[in-house]
Protein backbone atom coordinates (compact mmCIF):
# COMPACT_ATOMS: atom_id res chain seq x y z
CA UNK A 1 0.00 0.00 0.00
CA UNK A 2 0.76 3.82 -0.58
CA UNK A 3 -0.18 7.07 1.10
CA UNK A 4 -0.84 4.76 4.13
CA UNK A 5 1.07 7.77 6.11
CA UNK A 6 -1.50 10.27 4.75
CA UNK A 7 -4.99 8.56 5.28
CA UNK A 8 -4.29 5.58 7.95
CA UNK A 9 -6.96 6.05 10.66
CA UNK A 10 -9.21 9.02 8.81
CA UNK A 11 -12.58 8.29 8.07
CA UNK A 12 -14.00 8.44 4.67
CA UNK A 13 -17.79 8.61 3.52
CA UNK A 14 -18.12 7.87 -0.37
CA UNK A 15 -21.97 8.20 -1.35
CA UNK A 16 -22.65 6.03 -4.63
CA UNK A 17 -20.42 3.30 -4.07
CA UNK A 18 -22.07 0.40 -4.99
CA UNK A 19 -21.00 0.59 -8.28
CA UNK A 20 -19.13 2.78 -11.05
CA UNK A 21 -16.51 5.97 -10.10
CA UNK A 22 -17.70 5.57 -6.56
CA UNK A 23 -16.94 1.66 -6.02
CA UNK A 24 -13.58 2.51 -7.56
CA UNK A 25 -13.30 5.30 -5.13
CA UNK A 26 -14.09 3.60 -1.99
CA UNK A 27 -12.49 0.48 -2.97
CA UNK A 28 -8.70 2.84 -3.61
CA UNK A 29 -9.17 4.42 -0.22
CA UNK A 30 -9.77 1.28 1.56
CA UNK A 31 -6.53 0.54 0.14
CA UNK A 32 -4.98 3.05 1.69
CA UNK A 33 -5.78 2.32 4.81
CA UNK A 34 -8.75 4.56 5.42
CA UNK A 35 -12.13 3.97 7.52
CA UNK A 36 -14.48 3.84 4.50
CA UNK A 37 -17.81 4.33 5.13
CA UNK A 38 -20.22 3.38 1.35
CA UNK A 39 -23.46 4.91 0.66
CA UNK A 40 -25.66 3.05 -1.83
CA UNK A 41 -29.71 2.65 -2.47
CA UNK A 42 -30.28 -1.35 -1.88
CA UNK A 43 -28.80 -3.74 0.86
CA UNK A 44 -28.52 -6.41 -1.84
CA UNK A 45 -25.64 -4.01 -3.66
CA UNK A 46 -24.17 -3.05 -0.55
CA UNK A 47 -23.44 -5.99 0.20
CA UNK A 48 -22.33 -6.88 -2.79
CA UNK A 49 -20.06 -3.46 -2.81
CA UNK A 50 -18.47 -4.90 0.16
CA UNK A 51 -17.93 -8.42 -0.49
CA UNK A 52 -15.72 -7.20 -3.59
CA UNK A 53 -13.50 -4.89 -2.12
CA UNK A 54 -13.41 -7.20 0.86
CA UNK A 55 -12.30 -9.79 -1.92
CA UNK A 56 -9.16 -7.46 -3.45
CA UNK A 57 -8.47 -5.76 0.38
CA UNK A 58 -9.20 -8.69 2.96
CA UNK A 59 -7.74 -6.01 5.74
CA UNK A 60 -10.40 -3.12 4.48
CA UNK A 61 -12.04 -1.11 7.46
CA UNK A 62 -15.38 -0.70 5.51
CA UNK A 63 -18.94 -0.46 6.55
CA UNK A 64 -21.81 -0.07 3.80
CA UNK A 65 -25.31 2.01 4.58
CA UNK A 66 -28.35 2.04 2.83
CA UNK A 67 -29.62 5.06 1.82
CA UNK A 68 -31.96 6.26 -1.24
CA UNK A 69 -30.67 9.56 -1.74
CA UNK A 70 -33.67 11.61 -3.73
CA UNK A 71 -34.84 11.76 -0.22
CA UNK A 72 -34.28 14.28 2.06
CA UNK A 73 -35.56 12.29 5.11
CA UNK A 74 -33.30 9.48 3.71
CA UNK A 75 -30.20 11.81 3.62
CA UNK A 76 -30.86 13.00 6.99
CA UNK A 77 -31.63 9.12 8.70
CA UNK A 78 -27.95 8.56 6.75
CA UNK A 79 -26.43 11.14 8.37
CA UNK A 80 -27.81 9.90 11.97
CA UNK A 81 -26.01 6.33 11.03
CA UNK A 82 -22.88 8.22 10.52
CA UNK A 83 -22.90 10.26 13.63
CA UNK A 84 -23.74 6.64 15.61
CA UNK A 85 -20.71 5.14 13.28
CA UNK A 86 -18.37 7.86 13.79
CA UNK A 87 -19.32 8.22 17.69
CA UNK A 88 -17.72 4.87 18.90
CA UNK A 89 -14.67 5.86 17.14
CA UNK A 90 -13.23 9.54 17.63
CA UNK A 91 -16.75 11.19 16.50
CA UNK A 92 -14.74 13.25 13.49
CA UNK A 93 -15.46 13.22 9.95
CA UNK A 94 -12.03 13.76 7.75
CA UNK A 95 -13.53 13.32 3.93
CA UNK A 96 -16.81 13.42 2.48
CA UNK A 97 -17.38 12.76 -1.10
CA UNK A 98 -20.81 13.52 -2.54
CA UNK A 99 -20.25 11.35 -5.50
CA UNK A 100 -23.61 9.86 -6.12
CA UNK A 101 -25.42 10.48 -9.59
CA UNK A 102 -28.51 10.17 -11.86
CA UNK A 103 -29.39 10.66 -15.06
CA UNK A 104 -33.34 10.52 -16.40
CA UNK A 105 -34.63 10.10 -19.67
CA UNK A 106 -38.31 11.28 -18.39
CA UNK A 107 -39.28 14.10 -15.68
CA UNK A 108 -39.71 12.59 -12.29
CA UNK A 109 -40.02 13.81 -8.84
CA UNK A 110 -38.78 13.08 -5.68
CA UNK A 111 -40.27 12.04 -2.04
CA UNK A 112 -40.37 15.60 -1.86
CA UNK A 113 -41.60 16.84 -4.74
CA UNK A 114 -38.43 18.08 -6.28
CA UNK A 115 -36.94 17.77 -9.67
CA UNK A 116 -35.38 13.78 -9.33
CA UNK A 117 -31.87 15.01 -11.06
CA UNK A 118 -31.64 17.99 -8.90
CA UNK A 119 -32.69 16.05 -5.74
CA UNK A 120 -29.75 13.41 -6.41
CA UNK A 121 -27.05 15.60 -7.69
CA UNK A 122 -27.48 18.87 -5.84
CA UNK A 123 -29.66 18.58 -2.69
CA UNK A 124 -28.52 15.44 -1.28
CA UNK A 125 -24.94 16.82 -1.24
CA UNK A 126 -26.31 20.04 0.15
CA UNK A 127 -28.13 18.91 2.87
CA UNK A 128 -25.78 15.68 3.42
CA UNK A 129 -22.81 18.03 3.96
CA UNK A 130 -24.67 20.47 6.35
CA UNK A 131 -25.80 16.87 8.59
CA UNK A 132 -21.88 15.94 8.82
CA UNK A 133 -20.37 19.58 9.21
CA UNK A 134 -20.31 18.85 13.19
CA UNK A 135 -18.27 16.06 12.70
CA UNK A 136 -16.33 17.88 9.54
CA UNK A 137 -15.22 20.52 11.86
CA UNK A 138 -14.15 17.75 14.55
CA UNK A 139 -11.01 16.44 12.20
CA UNK A 140 -7.69 18.32 11.80
CA UNK A 141 -7.88 18.96 8.26
CA UNK A 142 -11.17 17.87 6.64
CA UNK A 143 -12.29 17.85 3.02
CA UNK A 144 -15.94 18.08 1.16
CA UNK A 145 -15.68 16.62 -2.59
CA UNK A 146 -18.33 16.82 -4.65
CA UNK A 147 -18.21 15.77 -8.32
CA UNK A 148 -19.77 17.68 -11.04
CA UNK A 149 -18.90 17.27 -14.89
CA UNK A 150 -17.41 19.27 -17.29
CA UNK A 151 -21.09 19.30 -18.71
CA UNK A 152 -21.41 22.17 -16.26
CA UNK A 153 -19.75 24.72 -19.08
CA UNK A 154 -22.10 27.21 -21.19
CA UNK A 155 -24.87 26.17 -18.55
CA UNK A 156 -26.91 28.65 -16.60
CA UNK A 157 -29.95 28.42 -14.51
CA UNK A 158 -33.50 29.52 -15.40
CA UNK A 159 -34.37 31.03 -12.09
CA UNK A 160 -38.13 31.25 -12.63
CA UNK A 161 -37.97 27.45 -13.35
CA UNK A 162 -35.24 26.00 -11.36
CA UNK A 163 -36.88 22.53 -11.33
CA UNK A 164 -37.20 22.59 -15.23
CA UNK A 165 -41.66 21.89 -14.74
CA UNK A 166 -42.56 23.85 -17.85
CA UNK A 167 -39.78 23.17 -20.36
CA UNK A 168 -38.29 19.48 -19.20
CA UNK A 169 -34.73 18.69 -20.83
CA UNK A 170 -33.00 15.92 -19.65
CA UNK A 171 -29.78 16.51 -20.88
CA UNK A 172 -30.19 19.93 -19.82
CA UNK A 173 -31.65 19.05 -16.24
CA UNK A 174 -28.02 17.52 -15.91
CA UNK A 175 -26.51 19.82 -16.71
CA UNK A 176 -27.84 22.18 -14.83
CA UNK A 177 -27.28 19.71 -11.82
CA UNK A 178 -23.78 19.43 -12.45
CA UNK A 179 -23.17 23.90 -12.58
CA UNK A 180 -25.02 23.37 -9.28
CA UNK A 181 -22.16 21.09 -8.02
CA UNK A 182 -19.46 23.61 -8.37
CA UNK A 183 -22.06 26.96 -7.57
CA UNK A 184 -22.67 24.80 -3.98
CA UNK A 185 -18.66 24.32 -3.63
CA UNK A 186 -17.80 27.86 -4.37
CA UNK A 187 -20.26 29.19 -1.91
CA UNK A 188 -19.00 26.75 0.50
CA UNK A 189 -16.05 27.67 0.60
CA UNK A 190 -16.56 31.39 1.47
CA UNK A 191 -18.73 30.54 4.03
CA UNK A 192 -15.99 28.45 5.68
CA UNK A 193 -13.47 31.20 4.98
CA UNK A 194 -13.23 31.67 8.61
CA UNK A 195 -12.38 27.63 8.70
CA UNK A 196 -9.01 26.96 7.00
CA UNK A 197 -9.04 23.25 8.45
CA UNK A 198 -12.20 22.28 5.93
CA UNK A 199 -12.10 23.10 2.25
CA UNK A 200 -14.51 22.12 -0.33
CA UNK A 201 -13.53 20.64 -4.00
CA UNK A 202 -15.61 20.31 -6.88
CA UNK A 203 -14.08 17.19 -9.48
CA UNK A 204 -14.74 16.69 -12.94
CA UNK A 205 -13.86 12.81 -13.25
CA UNK A 206 -13.92 13.58 -17.48
CA UNK A 207 -15.84 11.22 -19.56
CA UNK A 208 -15.97 7.66 -17.78
CA UNK A 209 -17.01 3.98 -19.18
CA UNK A 210 -20.17 3.33 -16.72
CA UNK A 211 -23.96 2.73 -16.43
CA UNK A 212 -25.27 5.56 -14.98
CA UNK A 213 -27.06 7.15 -17.87
CA UNK A 214 -28.38 3.46 -18.73
CA UNK A 215 -30.23 2.95 -15.41
CA UNK A 216 -33.34 5.44 -16.17
CA UNK A 217 -32.90 6.47 -19.95
CA UNK A 218 -34.88 5.27 -22.99
CA UNK A 219 -34.91 6.26 -26.88
CA UNK A 220 -32.35 8.77 -28.02
CA UNK A 221 -30.41 9.18 -24.44
CA UNK A 222 -29.79 5.89 -23.57
CA UNK A 223 -28.29 5.74 -27.34
CA UNK A 224 -26.40 7.82 -26.60
CA UNK A 225 -24.98 7.07 -23.11
CA UNK A 226 -24.41 3.93 -24.91
CA UNK A 227 -21.91 5.88 -27.75
CA UNK A 228 -20.46 8.10 -25.36
CA UNK A 229 -19.61 5.52 -22.61
CA UNK A 230 -16.72 3.92 -24.75
CA UNK A 231 -15.30 6.80 -25.54
CA UNK A 232 -14.60 6.85 -21.98
CA UNK A 233 -11.45 6.22 -19.09
CA UNK A 234 -12.05 3.73 -17.12
CA UNK A 235 -13.59 4.06 -13.71
CA UNK A 236 -10.24 3.66 -11.75
CA UNK A 237 -9.12 6.98 -13.46
CA UNK A 238 -12.25 8.26 -13.22
CA UNK A 239 -11.87 8.18 -9.54
CA UNK A 240 -8.03 9.19 -9.39
CA UNK A 241 -8.50 13.15 -8.71
CA UNK A 242 -11.59 12.11 -5.75
CA UNK A 243 -8.92 9.80 -4.48
CA UNK A 244 -6.16 12.65 -5.03
CA UNK A 245 -8.11 15.41 -3.43
CA UNK A 246 -8.95 12.97 -0.75
CA UNK A 247 -5.55 11.71 0.22
CA UNK A 248 -2.56 14.39 -0.87
CA UNK A 249 -1.26 17.46 0.88
CA UNK A 250 -2.69 20.08 -1.37
CA UNK A 251 -1.19 23.12 0.72
CA UNK A 252 -2.68 25.74 0.73
CA UNK A 253 -4.31 25.93 -3.19
CA UNK A 254 -6.98 28.10 -3.52
CA UNK A 255 -8.38 26.27 -6.32
CA UNK A 256 -11.56 24.44 -5.94
CA UNK A 257 -12.17 22.72 -9.77
CA UNK A 258 -10.18 19.79 -10.37
CA UNK A 259 -10.03 17.19 -13.41
CA UNK A 260 -6.94 14.71 -13.90
CA UNK A 261 -5.48 15.86 -10.28
CA UNK A 262 -5.07 19.28 -11.52
CA UNK A 263 -6.60 22.35 -10.43
CA UNK A 264 -8.90 23.67 -13.82
CA UNK A 265 -10.69 26.95 -14.29
CA UNK A 266 -14.71 26.23 -14.36
CA UNK A 267 -16.97 28.23 -15.99
CA UNK A 268 -17.67 31.71 -15.75
CA UNK A 269 -21.01 31.71 -14.73
CA UNK A 270 -20.15 28.75 -11.96
CA UNK A 271 -17.88 31.46 -10.17
CA UNK A 272 -20.69 33.97 -10.09
CA UNK A 273 -21.01 34.88 -6.37
CA UNK A 274 -24.46 36.50 -6.77
CA UNK A 275 -26.09 33.05 -8.56
CA UNK A 276 -24.33 30.91 -6.09
CA UNK A 277 -25.68 32.83 -3.13
CA UNK A 278 -28.74 32.79 -4.84
CA UNK A 279 -28.56 28.84 -5.21
CA UNK A 280 -27.99 28.44 -1.59
CA UNK A 281 -30.41 30.36 -0.72
CA UNK A 282 -33.20 28.06 -2.82
CA UNK A 283 -31.47 24.90 -1.55
CA UNK A 284 -31.85 26.25 2.45
CA UNK A 285 -35.69 26.43 1.47
CA UNK A 286 -35.67 23.65 -0.36
CA UNK A 287 -34.07 21.15 2.18
CA UNK A 288 -36.08 23.04 5.24
CA UNK A 289 -32.72 24.47 6.80
CA UNK A 290 -32.34 27.85 8.74
CA UNK A 291 -29.48 29.48 7.78
CA UNK A 292 -28.84 30.35 11.50
CA UNK A 293 -28.52 26.34 11.62
CA UNK A 294 -26.17 25.94 9.55
CA UNK A 295 -23.68 28.49 11.09
CA UNK A 296 -22.50 29.97 8.51
CA UNK A 297 -25.01 32.94 7.84
CA UNK A 298 -27.46 33.73 5.20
Amino acid sequence: MHNDKIIAGKTIVVTGATSGIGLATAGALARRGGFVIGVGRSQARCQEAENFIKSNYPKADLLYLVADLSSLKQVKRLAAEVKRVTASRDGSLDVLINNAGTFCSWYATSAEGHEMQLAVNHLAPFLLTHELLPLLRKAPAARIITVSSGSHYGTWINWRDLQLRRHYNCLWAYKRSKLANVLFTAELNRRLKEEERIRAYAVDPGLVNTEMGLKATVGLATWIWKKRRHKGVSVEEGAATSVFLATEDLGDTQDIYWKKCQPKKSSRYSLSEAHAKRLWELSERMCGIKSIDYGLGG
